[in-house]
């Protein structure tokens, strides 16, 4: 038992309170949000490398064991997961520090971002369905403060059909766990490892994998249940959209890889064909939304939902080479997306906009910023040797060596559009004659710092891929091995 298990959840959480009494104090706030995270950011790599050196660390409250009480699992998914949510929230964290104005900020915006975060790193990190279902409420409800921050018309309009999606998405999880739990009389991820096979016979497991698949379909944005999202994220401040592209959906998709790998796959016949299918379509379907855009977040947007289908298709192919590279795709993707929107809204700061039409220049007035766009774009895109390649190299290799021909296909035919649609925004934002005033505002060698970081941290996983290889290998041996998982949690005691 560790607990370090909960620092992610109780920090961020402790700091939220603390906030709430300071937000009045933008300064203060500033300096109490970046050390908090800062601190989380510590305790997140420790529990990587706890969970490297001595396996699977719980976390049992009131001394209760699973599955009787309430249990934090971090597996190696769980632990990476966190930590790459805690750099790309600090980064985003220091650019929103010198962009948002006074009245954003005196707004909650501090403690409604730590208590994101909270419930980002809740979700991460429970053993239990219901806690999952809990962990997800508490994540949207900070969104939808956050998305609907400053109030603008078009904001609280999309606010509030956000809100609509996500209260049916609710409902609908509460009807599955209330199925699975009338069925099987737990909610215990690890018991349901061994007693939900035990549905198979009656057919109950097909309805409630079918329900779930629902439920995080919508949540991670898949096909068809993505349409909620271009638009959503287009609405808030674009720093507040950067941490949403970059993260939210991925709870979702972690959501999926956790479920579907521990009892949902190992059941149902159907889900591992009908991925594959969701995850062609949706990769197909969103660069081609992005494609028909002319707006630097829009299109952002729309390549959120086209990339996780990389994800899915790592899910789909269900071997150890393409879940270890889908898992790798998560994290590349987490960091390449936020530090992309952060781009935008750092043209935005200095131009009035982000319309592609009327922008231009760009890199005359900032080659730097130009450079780490053309870099983070072309990682998008999958060009080697950045982190995307490494990514995609692994998922086309596993789906070759799975005969998964036409998925593959796609794949490779997205990426090209992916890297068309990158080139667009280079040539009308970067590399055109300039066609706006630009706007002086302070903060910059910060808002660049911010951005920069993300960026060096992809590079780095392009260049170095190695060193990131053994902890998704380690990630998706026990995603494959839900029985010994299952044992693990079932067997701890308190010591």
């Amino acid at each position: 038992m560790n607990n370090l298990c909960v620092l992610p959840v109780v920090i961020p959480m402790a700091t939220g309170v603390l906030l709430i009494l300071t937000h009045a104090r933008p300064a203060l706030s500033r300096a109490i949000a970046i050390s908090a995270n800062i601190l989380s950011l510590g305790v997140a790599l420790a529990l990587v490398e706890t969970v490297r050196a001595d396996g699977i660390q719980l976390l049992a409250f009131g001394n209760w064991p699973a599955p009787f009480g309430i249990v934090f699992t971090v597996d190696m998914l769980s632990a990476l997961m966190v930590a790459v949510t805690m750099v790309v929230s600090t980064a985003t964290l220091l650019f929103a520090s010198v962009s948002l104005d006074d009245r954003l900020e005196k707004n909650f915006f501090y403690p409604l971002f730590q208590f994101l975060l909270m419930g980002v790193n809740g979700a991460f990190l429970t053993g239990d369905l219901f806690n999952l279902f809990v962990w997800f409420e508490v994540l949207l409800v900070s969104s939808y403060g956050l998305m609907a921050l400053g109030s603008q018309a078009y904001q609280l309009q999309e606010t509030f059909k956000y809100l609509v999606v996500n209260a049916l998405s609710s409902a609908l999880f509460l009807i599955g766990i209330a199925l699975i739990y009338g069925a099987t009389g737990t909610l215990n991820m690890a018991d349901l490892v061994f007693k939900f096979p035990a549905l198979v016979e009656s057919g109950m497991a097909g309805v409630i994998t079918v329900i779930f698949l629902v439920v995080f379909g919508i949540k991670g944005a898949l096909f068809p249940l993505y349409v909620w999202l271009p638009r959503a994220y287009y609405g808030p401040p674009t720093v507040i959209s950067g941490l949403f592209g970059g993260l939210l959906t991925k709870v979702g998709v972690y959501a999926l890889f956790r479920t579907v790998t521990l009892f949902f796959a190992p059941t149902s016949s159907f889900v591992l064909p009908l991925l594959c299918f969701v995850a062609g379509a949706t990769m197909l379907l969103g660069v081609l939304g992005a494609l028909s855009q002319w707006d630097f977040k829009r299109i952002l947007s729309y390549h959120i939902v086209s990339q996780v289908g990389y994800m899915i298709m790592g899910l789909a192919i269900y071997t150890p080479l393409a879940l270890a590279g889908g898992i790798f795709y998560i994290i590349h993707h987490i960091l390449v997306k936020t530090s992309l929107f952060l781009v935008a809204a750092a043209v935005e700061k200095r131009y009035g906009t982000t319309n592609l039409r009327a922008l231009g220049g760009a890199a005359d007035g900032s080659p730097l910023l130009a450079t780490l766009f053309m870099f983070a774009g072309l990682a998008l895109a999958g060009a080697p040797p950045l982190s995307g390649f490494v990514a995609k190299f692994m998922l086309l290799r596993s789906g070759l060596e799975a005969a998964n021909y036409v998925l593959v296909a796609v794949s490779i035919v997205v990426s090209f559009l992916t890297l068309y649609s990158m080139m667009k925004i280079y040539r009308y934002a970067f590399w055109r004659e300039e066609t706006e005033t630009v706007i002086v505002v302070p903060g910059e060698p910060v808002r660049t710092f911010a951005i920069a970081s993300l960026v060096t941290l992809s590079l780095v996983l392009g260049f170095g891929g190695a060193l990131l290889l053994p902890y998704v290998e380690i990630a998706a041996a026990q995603l494959l091995d839900p029985t010994a998982w299952g044992t693990v949690v079932l067997e701890a005691r308190l010591r």
